[in-house]
């Protein structure tokens, strides 16, 4: 009793397919694989650029050297 029976569902069905039409719930649905398909497709590409950035490092940095050179900078200044 708590949930719908195949009737209650085939009901709703045709109910719907009354409403708007073989056509428009055909074009409705083939819009709706398009947008799943751009989906996983800028997931992929997304996916793909930040595998290329973990593979670069974002910075440099500075040796041990790098200190003393600069204080020596600064102080002929």
């Amino acid at each position: 009793m708590g949930s719908f029976s195949i009737w209650h569902w085939l009901v709703v069905l045709l109910v719907v397919l009354l409403l708007f039409g073989g056509g428009k719930v055909s074009s409705l649905m083939g819009d709706f694989a398009k947008g799943i398909k751009s989906f996983k497709k800028n997931m992929a590409e997304d996916d793909a650029s930040m595998e290329e950035s973990a593979d670069k490092p974002t910075g440099t940095i500075a040796g041990p050297g790098a200190a003393a050179k600069e204080r020596e900078q600064t102080a002929a200044r």
